[in-house]
């Protein structure tokens, strides 16, 4: 009897390194999987950002193109037209 608990105790020793072994093999393979994620996230931020910035200059060329276009329909006066006109009485 002693002996075959002295066989169950180190089978299930042995199955408990093999668990850990296997854990340990797993978890070096999920850091590197973390570890490209996290590139993959910081690319992926980084190429979101570029997009951003170009985006905004094309809103804010857009947004000053349809302003131009409302103070030319409306009949406003322009900062050029004020400067122009403050030339004319200057003569």
């Amino acid at each position: 009897m002693d002996k075959k608990l002295e066989q169950l105790f180190y089978a299930v020793l042995g199955g408990a390194l093999a668990v850990k072994e296997k854990i340990e093999a797993n978890n070096e393979e999920l850091k590197a999987w973390q570890e490209k994620s996290e590139e993959n996230a910081r690319t992926f931020f980084d190429e979101m950002a570029q997009r951003g910035e170009k985006e905004k200059e094309q809103f804010k060329g857009m947004f000053k193109d349809i302003l131009k276009e409302v103070i030319d329909e409306l009949d406003l006066v322009t900062k050029q037209d004020i400067e122009k006109l403050r030339k004319d009485l200057e003569k």
